[in-house]
C-alpha cells in the first residue's frame, strides 16, 4: 500500500530489556529531534516479518517512533505457539506476552525524542488481541488500533481501555468481537471508531498476503492515522 510520506524515516534492529533477559525488536523513527509520539507494533502469529517492519516504517514516516516487537525471536516456536494459543483462549489481560509488551513500551518511552505522554499500540490478529488485553491494564496507552482481534474475558475489563480504532473483516470470526467491543466502549463512553469491512477477510491489511484487500486496507489506514492524530498528536 503506497501512502504519502510526511517525513523521512530511519530503521534498525534493536534489543530491549525484559527482566534479566533481552528481546529483539525493530525500531523506526522519523528524522529530527521530536518530541514524537510512540507506537508499539505487534505482529500476527507468524512473527515479525517484512510486512510488520513496513507497518512500523509507515508510522515513522507519519511522525511516530515505532517499535515493532518480536515475540518469537530466540525462542522455541512450538512452545511459543502453545503459549500464545493458551493466552488467546483465556483472553486474560494478565499474561506474559502483555508483560513483554509493557517492557517494550517502557523502552520506547525512554528513547530520545519520544514523548512518554503520547504512546499507543497497533496489533494484527494475535497482536491485535494482545493490544486489546494490554489496554485494559496499562494507563500509559493513550490510543490503540486492533485489527481482527479478540476481546478480553470478561468483556467488562474494557471499561479501563483507552480510545480505540478497530478494524475487522466481515468474512471472519473476529467480526463479532468487533461489534461486541463497539457496544461495550459505547456503554462506558470510551472514544472509539470500530468498523467491520463487508467482504474483507482475515489479514486483509497485509499487502504481502493472499487476503489483502486494497480498498479496506486503504480505508483502515486512513482511519487509524486520523484517530491517532487526534489522540496522540
Amino acid at each position: 500500500m503506497t501512502m504519502p510520506d510526511a517525513v523521512h524515516a530511519s530503521t534498525h534492529s534493536i534489543t530491549f530489556p525484559f527482566g534479566a533477559r533481552t528481546r529483539e525488536a525493530y525500531l523506526a523513527r522519523p528524522e529530527g529531534d521530536g518530541p514524537f509520539p510512540g507506537i508499539v507494533v505487534i505482529h500476527e502469529i507468524d512473527g515479525l516479518n517484512d510486512h510488520i517492519r513496513d507497518v512500523a516504517a509507515r508510522f515513522a514516516r507519519q511522525g511516530y517512533v515505532a517499535l515493532a516487537v518480536d515475540l518469537l525471536a530466540g525462542r522455541n516456536r512450538t512452545v511459543c505457539m502453545a503459549r500464545f494459543i493458551g493466552q488467546l483462549v483465556s483472553r486474560s489481560p494478565n499474561n506474559s506476552s502483555v508483560s513483554e509488551l509493557k517492557a517494550a513500551l517502557t523502552h520506547l518511552a525512554a528513547q530520545p525524542g519520544v514523548d512518554a505522554a503520547r504512546l499507543g499500540a497497533v496489533g494484527f490478529c494475535m497482536g491485535g488481541s494482545f493490544a486489546v488485553l494490554w489496554a485494559c491494564t496499562d494507563d500509559r496507552l493513550k490510543a490503540i488500533a486492533p485489527f481482527y482481534a479478540q476481546n478480553p474475558r470478561p468483556l467488562e475489563a474494557a471499561r479501563r481501555m483507552c480510545p480505540v480504532v478497530g478494524s475487522y473483516p466481515e468474512a471472519d470470526f473476529t467480526a463479532r468481537f468487533g461489534r461486541a467491543l463497539d457496544a461495550t466502549l459505547t456503554r462506558y463512553a470510551i472514544p472509539h471508531d470500530i468498523k467491520v469491512y463487508p467482504g474483507a477477510k482475515h489479514s486483509f491489511f497485509n499487502d504481502q498476503g493472499k487476503s489483502y484487500d486494497p480498498a479496506a486496507s486503504t480505508d483502515a489506514w486512513a482511519r487509524v492515522t486520523a484517530f491517532f492524530a487526534a489522540h496522540l498528536k
